[in-house]
């Protein structure tokens, strides 16, 4: 593990510097064969493909995006149900690459995420998994997390709790459990009374770490990079502290096979209070 200059700091709470509280994400070469990738994505939770994208394709919509925001042509929101990011999120080779990693044809869940933080920001995304908010649809479905530029540790990229993909799925088993008298809506809801506040697992990820015997997991992202994880990956984020005073820019996207049941709530454009 190389050494860190600073702590890493979650929504208040500092991670333990220790190897049994934090490890590095190992990587996975992108060009394995297919079955190969399974496998691993099955035992992991995760693919954290190296070089997945062409830089350039990364770096330029990097670039498109802070001109567009700067000169007040479109807002955030405009840019996130752009043309252009669904080009983006449809290009050749992420398209391909699904089609024959999910064996059929894709579907991109219309609801996708976009986001930046600023070093100073002081709240960052609680440790959670994803089926909390996709409820209603497969659980068969991938989330693919792009670093928008490079995101080393110290920028606050996503963290993953090691071997938590069995974690989540105990865990949503016990809330399906919990939800099962409740009104067809409020139980797909990860706001629901059965559920913590915003549909997180919690915030701090010392206990987490501690409850679950594991540990957080952390990257030097690069721009290029793709991580994919399961609907059930434990995941969080730490606080955003570059030395360097740089953006982090990066986008959470999710993809299924057509042909599976599709939350319908993710099939329009994320906007402000749609309750996801």
């Amino acid at each position: 593990m190389r050494s860190l200059n600073e702590p890493l700091v979650s929504n208040g709470y500092t991670l333990e510097m220790t190897p049994e509280r934090l490890g590095w994400l190992e990587p996975t070469d992108a060009d394995l064969p297919l079955e190969q990738l399974r496998e691993k994505f099955r035992q992991n939770g995760y693919l954290w493909l190296k070089g997945f994208f062409d830089q350039d394709a990364i770096l330029d919509f990097r670039r498109h995006f802070f001109e567009t925001i700067s000169s007040g042509a479109k807002t955030f929101f405009d840019i996130v149900g752009s043309q252009e990011f669904e080009d983006f999120c449809t290009m050749s080779r992420l398209w391909n690459f699904y089609q024959e990693f999910l064996e059929g044809q894709p579907y991109l869940h219309k609801r996708k995420i976009m986001r930046f933080t600023h070093p100073g920001d002081s709240h960052c995304t609680g440790g959670h998994y994803d089926l909390i908010y996709l409820r209603a649809g497969t659980d068969k479905l991938c989330t693919s997390w792009i670093p928008l530029g490079d995101i080393p540790v110290e920028m606050g990229g996503l963290i993953y709790l090691e071997h938590s993909d069995a974690v989540g799925r105990q865990m949503e088993a016990e809330f399906r459990a919990n939800n099962a008298n409740l009104p067809p809506e409020e139980r797909i809801s990860a706001f629901n009374r059965n559920m913590r506040e915003n549909g997180w697992i919690s915030t701090n990820v010392v206990e987490m770490a501690d409850r679950f015997k594991s540990r957080w997991l952390i990257a030097d992202y690069e721009a290029g990079d793709m991580v994919i994880h399961s609907p059930y990956m434990i995941h969080a984020a730490t606080l955003n502290r570059d030395p360097l005073g740089r953006t982090r820019l990066s986008t959470d996207i999710r993809y299924q096979r057509a042909g599976d049941l599709i939350d319908q709530r993710w099939a329009q454009n994320w906007v402000p209070g749609d309750n996801l």
